[in-house]
């Protein structure tokens, strides 16, 4: 060809060149621009991780990155690496198929130009990513070494609390605290009921919540989850649930301070009495009558029971401390309800006793040393 003829056919290659690098580089940015992105979520997804559940339900879990984020860097460093020699290779081709005398000075340098400023870019994004990752390894190491010591600080905490409930002076000297409305916070008594034809239930609560001071306790049975259950739900009155038929009480113990409460029934005509500090404030019939309570039930402390030993409703729950929580297979004497108010008497339930090892406490729920009866007494 002509000399004319071949420096135009060198121009038209070196911009078709030219367009290729271009739509490379693009190309490339992108590339940068979604590994960027993916290390932006990587280092987000290190502080979102999180200890959610402490004991019980395990609603919660530990939150735990999908990938390992050093490998992440690793896998972006050889990717920009790679993107490197690949425009080296680009460079290397275009000097081996253009001869750079046929090429316009400041064509030629100006391409030059742009590749030397393409490869300080992948050079520096490519130390920025080692930084990250050194970075990052210090972060994660750190917030490891954090969750360790929270996890050491619960094990701690919970062996005090063993050692603490094993020191009550006596076995019934106790009370077990529920600070928060939650659905996972609440005790069990390991016992369960027989058939009963009748009931006495006893305890000594305290609490200041509002609106309704929640579910002190419920006793569930398969295929009735309202077998007995005490509840002051919402602006309602407190409730007596049996076999999920309802009397309302004449209760009021939304004061904040501790009182006596008793609550008996028999099968026959379904009868009832509601007492409070040893004093009968209510009585009714026709609740649930001749009615057997179904033995090998869950008995609950705190939470109402939507199934048996679960399901429970964080608006249900009861938030305050209780103590002295008995049960008797018989409706006890009015004379012997008041005596235990006054403290006159200590009698444990025939059928639940109030006895450290016969409650467990889940969720965050605690059990304490307890007021003495007559510092209780003080507090009516």
């Amino acid at each position: 060809l002509p000399p004319e003829e071949e420096r135009k056919a060198t121009v038209r290659q070196l911009r078709e060149t030219v367009l290729q690098q271009k739509e490379t580089i693009g190309s490339q940015r992108d590339a940068i621009r979604e590994l960027t992105g993916k290390l932006s979520r990587c280092e987000g997804a290190d502080g979102k991780s999180a200890w959610k559940n402490e004991v019980g339900k395990g609603k919660d879990t530990m939150g735990d990155l999908p990938r390992d984020p050093a490998q992440v860097i690793d896998q972006l460093s050889r990717t920009m690496q790679t993107l490197k020699y690949r425009l080296e290779s680009l460079e290397h081709q275009l000097r081996a198929n253009v001869s750079y005398a046929a090429l316009p000075s400041d064509l030629r340098e100006m391409l030059q130009r742009r590749l030397g400023d393409l490869e300080r870019q992948l050079l520096s994004k490519v130390a920025e990513l080692e930084d990250e990752k050194s970075l990052l390894h210090n972060e994660t190491s750190a917030h490891r070494q954090k969750t360790e010591s929270a996890l050491n600080a619960l094990l701690e905490r919970g062996s005090e609390l063993e050692k603490g409930n094993s020191a009550f002076k006596s076995p019934d000297e106790f009370k077990v605290s529920l600070p928060l409305r939650t659905n996972y916070l609440y005790g069990k008594i390991k016992k369960t009921l027989p058939e009963l034809y009748a009931f006495t239930v006893c305890l000594w609560l305290r609490s200041s919540a509002s609106p309704g001071i929640g579910t002190p306790f419920s006793y569930a049975v398969p295929g009735q989850a309202n077998e007995i259950v005490l509840i002051e739900w919402g602006n309602n009155p407190i409730e007596l649930l049996i076999n999920d038929k309802v009397a309302q009480l004449p209760l009021f113990i939304s004061d904040g301070k501790w009182h006596h409460i008793c609550i008996t029934w028999t099968t026959r005509d379904g009868m009832w009495e509601a007492f409070q500090d040893g004093e009968k404030l209510g009585t009714g019939e026709n609740l649930a009558p001749w009615h057997p309570i179904k033995p090998g039930g869950v008995l609950i402390l705190g939470q109402e029971q939507d199934t048996v030993g679960g399901r429970f409703d964080a608006t249900q729950a009861f938030v305050g401390e209780m103590s002295q929580f008995n049960i008797w297979d018989r409706v006890l004497k009015a004379e012997d309800i008041m005596n235990i108010a006054n403290c006159s008497i200590n009698m444990p339930g025939n059928i639940i006793p109030w006895v450290d090892n016969n409650v467990d406490v889940f969720g965050g729920a605690t059990k304490w040393p307890v007021e003495t009866c007559e510092e209780r007494l003080l507090d009516l």
